[in-house]
């Protein structure tokens, strides 16, 4: 019953901008935190960004921090990721994810209970 999924993917030319939304159901989403990882073919799943259950508190990977902005709307039932500047090495798909909030934010996969279908981002150059 629990389904989260991504959209907002799609092909862009290095430099330029996209927005990933994810919305969730059948769960209170304001219980979770949210999650966005990546995985490139061949490659092990990258963390990307978090945020915390109320938005107060955003965590961001090396390689994607002052280009990328992780934000919610619990109303909307809805993470969001604003990628800037994207580079080739940015191609993947990304997934977001939950976790319960009881459990911490936290910048590995494993914690995460609850995934969605992945949107695919592909930066040319």
């Amino acid at each position: 019953q629990v389904q989260l999924v991504e959209s907002g993917g799609g092909l862009v030319q290095a430099g330029g901008s996209l927005r990933l939304s994810c919305t969730a159901s059948g769960l209170t989403f304001s219980s979770y935190h949210m999650g966005w990882f990546r995985q490139a073919p061949g490659k092990e799943s990258e963390f990307v960004a978090a945020i915390s259950w109320y938005g107060g508190s955003t965590y961001y990977a090396d390689s994607v921090k002052g280009r990328f902005t992780i934000s919610r709307d619990n109303a909307k039932n809805t993470v969001y990721l604003q990628m800037n500047n994207l580079k080739p090495e940015d191609t993947a798909v990304y997934y977001c994810a939950a976790k319960e909030r009881n459990t911490g934010v936290s910048r590995t996969p494993g914690g995460y209970v609850y995934w969605g279908q992945g949107t695919q981002v592909t930066v040319s150059s």
